[in-house]
């Protein structure tokens, strides 16, 4: 996605055509409003002059001031003129955020080669632990198939422990039927087997034998099976009452075990999912920063396009971006921000700083700073986030993605079984029932400070600013800005009015 359209989907959007556009509070991104198409010419985006009457887009939102400085030296410094404008920054901005660190090297360069070593060993990781998490995630729709099968088997189980409560005469016998139909097909061996119920009454010619059994309720007891047979004896033959006494009492026992076997392992895959949802968790933790560190070892594209890299020669680009934010204590929910950005063109020589230690990088050449101050409230310091990430991090934010898609494609019967052997949904209950008020709460609750602080959560925080607002509260990081800037050109000896 083109950088222009990035700033439309985070929010940085013209105030004239922000009514064009609709927040999605679930995705915390813009969208276009019905019958509306997005457009890049919506951002509100810097456009800086290049040449006479040629202007170029920069990929930053519009800033209120922007100042810039290109130092070339054959001595330079690579960490001095960072760590420099990083210390002052520090002094005046509490909160800094760095939000991108790439970089690019020639193919046949040094830097290259040893960049690629590290870079190579990062990716055995990566595909070490997603083969193993893909193989886990496929173990996973297995075990939840299993514990669907099983919990149909429970259902029946406990529907004929509910009949056996009520009356003989009055209990149900549906899921009973099917109970047995499973005892037939399983246990006894189906029609086939000349000792089931279907093969005696094929072979042995008892043709009552299998309705005799399909039609005998649920019983509770031994007893009840035995006084059951007994009142059949007016009606039916002993030959046949003895034999349907046989398979009845064989399927009781069956049923009895089976029913507690089934719970038991219930319990067990249950807990086994749980242990296997957590490993997959825990390795894609693990794999996180293995992910990190490639793609920042990973060379930037759009620098190895660019003329300044020639294949044969020693050369690098790098780029740094700090965030430095101030609250504004005045206007709640804005911050004052000055975004430091650092471009390298560098020709990096491998030397051994001291006896033992591995052969590092040490960069001269060009260095490019450009310092850009903005009012933004905290929903645009988030979203600005996102969207470097997006730029810069496309190959976590698609793997994370595919594991979580996987994931999620097993529905909501894989949160129900965690959340069952966790035992989180009575928990939840427990924590949803309104608690007793004690004395001080119910005479001073409006005073205390949980309730003051719930009171000021609830107060609505801007999601953006107009340019006016924006101005009206600029004094501050314009001044923050400025003597960066002129200080750094006085601390380094160059030209400053």
């Amino acid at each position: 996605m083109a950088s222009s359209e990035l700033l439309v989907k985070y929010g940085f959007i013209k105030d004239s055509q922000r009514e064009n556009y609709a927040y999605n509070a679930e995705t915390k991104e813009y969208g276009p409003a019905e019958g509306y198409t997005l457009s890049k010419d919506d951002a509100h985006e810097e456009v800086i002059e290049v040449a006479f009457d040629l202007h170029d887009k920069t990929g930053f939102p519009k800033p209120l001031k922007r100042y810039n400085l290109s130092w070339e030296v054959f001595d330079l410094s690579l960490e001095e003129p960072y760590f420099w404008v990083l210390d002052v920054l520090k002094q005046f901005y509490p909160r800094i955020d760095k939000v991108e660190d790439s970089f690019a090297a020639a193919e046949n360069s040094a830097f290259f080669g040893v960049t690629q070593q590290r870079l190579g060993a990062q990716q055995d990781k990566v595909g070490q632990y997603l083969a193993q998490t893909g193989k886990m995630i496929k173990e996973l729709f297995q075990m939840v198939r299993e514990i669907r099968i099983i919990e149909e088997r429970l259902g029946y189980y406990e529907e004929v422990e509910n009949e056996v409560q009520k009356p003989l005469n009055e209990r149900k016998k549906g899921a009973e039927i099917t109970l047995k139909g499973f005892f037939v097909d399983l246990v006894q061996g189906g029609g086939k087997s000349p000792a089931s119920v279907y093969g005696m009454s094929r072979e042995l010619e008892f043709i009552t034998l299998p309705d005799l059994f399909f039609d005998a309720p649920p019983f509770k007891n031994t007893d009840e099976l035995e006084g059951y047979t007994e009142k059949l004896k007016e009606n039916f033959n002993q030959n046949v009452l003895r034999v349907l006494a046989r398979h009845l009492r064989q399927y009781w026992e069956w049923r009895v075990r089976t029913h507690k076997e089934h719970k038991d392992r219930k319990t067990f895959m249950l807990q086994y999912l749980v242990q296997h949802y957590e490993i997959i968790r825990m390795y894609i933790e693990w794999l996180k920063p293995y992910l990190k560190h490639t793609q920042r070892l990973t060379l930037k594209e759009g620098h190895m396009a660019s003329p300044d890299m020639v294949s044969a020669f020693e050369g690098s680009r790098l780029d740094v971006e700090l965030m430095a934010i101030r609250r504004d204590e005045k206007r709640k929910g804005t911050n004052g921000i000055i975004l430091a950005t650092f471009n390298y063109r560098t020709r990096p020589e491998l030397k051994v700083v001291q006896e033992g230690y591995q052969r590092g990088p040490v960069h001269i050449g060009k260095f490019e700073m450009f310092l850009r101050a903005y009012i933004w409230t905290d929903q645009e310091v988030e979203s600005y986030k996102k969207m470097k990430e997006q730029e810069g991090f496309d190959l976590m934010g698609d793997v994370s993605e595919s594991v979580k898609q996987a994931m999620e494609s097993l529905g909501d019967e894989l949160k129900r079984y965690v959340n069952l052997a966790k035992g989180i949904e009575e928990k939840k209950k427990q924590e949803a029932a309104p608690g007793k008020k004690t004395l001080t709460e119910r005479w001073f609750g409006d005073f205390l400070p949980e309730k003051r602080q719930k009171e000021e959560k609830k107060e609505e925080k801007p999601l953006h600013l107009t340019d006016q607002q924006r101005e009206a509260a600029a004094f501050g990081v314009r001044l923050g800005a400025w003597n960066t800037f002129q200080n750094f050109k006085k601390a380094h000896k160059l030209i400053a009015w």
